[in-house]
């Protein structure tokens, strides 16, 4: 297989040396270029015809922001990633560069002692998201699909099949872009509480939150501790912790914890829709969006099992089917459905909790189109 070609744009030298000096330490990438600016970048993007792009937001002339839109204006879809300062600011600016078309991001090295640590810091973060997003295998993680696949038909549910009383969501790399396409289009009167898992740092989680409310009918609020769950408000799982659910006698309450990271995250979506089920007895809608690696799909056993249902984004519209492909794969989704549909399986099956509604299982919808 060809190594990945990757360009690395960073008006820092400093930068473009640590990134660059990783990046080639790994067999199966090939730095073909670097650029100072997004200017210079688009210049070499046409020359170079890399496999992906690195991207810093603050530049002269051109910046990051600017450069993801020019490319995304010239029909060019090579994959993005940002790279972006752990701030408000820096927040902020990432979550305009993915809504300007870029695929995922990592954090700059923040408060780290030596170069080495720098270069361990970019390492860890990079080098799995540019195989992920390359359709590459990346260490420890579940293969990638690059060609289209039959999702298998779902398992025989070994309990009744139950009207939801909550919405659960996971979703990881292009999830953002994807909850901002989903979330706005439900309906301020939803019948149920909605809790969601994003994997996405601190600062980030509160900004992203806030984005959401501003385009939601819903309310959307960063998850704090210890809140009752009420219909109509959408409860985001904060950086670096864990967003579950407890049962009371008054109802149920959101929990944040950080414990320790499951499937590499925290937050992670297994421990979410795990706590869900015990809370609502089973009565879940649980929906998983794009993202790599395989989050989600112990949760979505554990939904099905239950008497839940279980949705999930299809291959053809995911930016990495990893965790919807997981889930699919292993026979656990109810429906596997583009994301322009997403919303409309939410109302349809969340209308059925309505009371008086007797609950009805979906029919399975697969999905055959390549993902992108």
């Amino acid at each position: 297989m060809d190594p990945i070609r990757v360009l690395v744009v960073d008006d820092s030298v400093v930068v473009r040396k640590i990134v660059t000096d990783v990046l080639s330490a790994d067999p199966g990438i090939q730095v073909v270029g670097t650029a100072v600016n997004g200017k210079l970048a688009l210049g070499k993007l046409e020359a170079l015809k890399p496999d992906l792009v690195t991207m810093d937001i603050e530049m002269p002339e051109m910046n990051g922001i600017e450069a993801v839109r020019a490319i995304r204006a010239g029909r060019n879809r090579v994959p993005i990633v940002m790279f972006s300062t752990l701030t408000e600011r820096g927040a902020s600016a990432t979550l305009d560069a993915l809504s300007a078309g870029a695929n995922d991001y990592v954090t700059k090295p923040a408060n780290v002692g030596s170069v080495a640590q720098s270069m361990e810091s970019v390492r860890e973060q990079l080098i799995p998201k540019i195989k992920a997003l390359t359709g590459r295998p990346v260490a420890g993680l579940p293969r990638p699909v690059a060609v289209p696949v039959a999702a298998r038909p779902p398992a025989p549910r070994s309990a009744p099949h139950k009207a939801p009383a909550v919405l659960v969501i996971g979703s990881s790399t292009g999830g953002p872009e994807a909850l901002a396409k989903v979330l706005p289009t439900l309906p301020a009167g939803l019948p149920v509480p909605v809790l969601l898992t994003q994997h996405m740092p601190p600062v980030f989680t509160r900004q992203f939150a806030q984005r959401l409310d501003r385009l939601c009918a819903l309310r959307v609020v960063e998850a704090a501790d210890g809140t009752p769950l009420l219909p109509g408000t959408v409860h985001l799982a904060p950086g670096d912790f864990h967003l579950t659910v407890r049962g009371t006698g008054r109802g149920a309450t959101t929990v944040l914890s950080q414990g320790p990271p499951e499937n590499f995250c925290r937050p992670a979506v297994d421990p979410l829709f795990r706590s869900a089920v015990a809370a609502y007895d089973g009565a879940v809608l649980a929906v998983v969006l794009t993202g790599m690696g395989a989050d989600g799909r112990a949760g979505a056993s554990a939904v099905r099992d239950a008497g839940g249902t279980v949705v999930v984004q299809d291959q053809a519209t995911s930016v990495v089917w990893g965790m919807p492909g997981a889930v699919a794969s292993a026979g656990l989704a109810d429906e596997v459905l583009p994301l322009d549909r997403v919303a409309e399986a939410i109302t349809r099956h969340l209308a059925r909790a309505a009371p008086g509604t007797p609950p009805q299982p979906a029919p399975l919808t697969l999905a055959t189109g390549a993902r992108r």
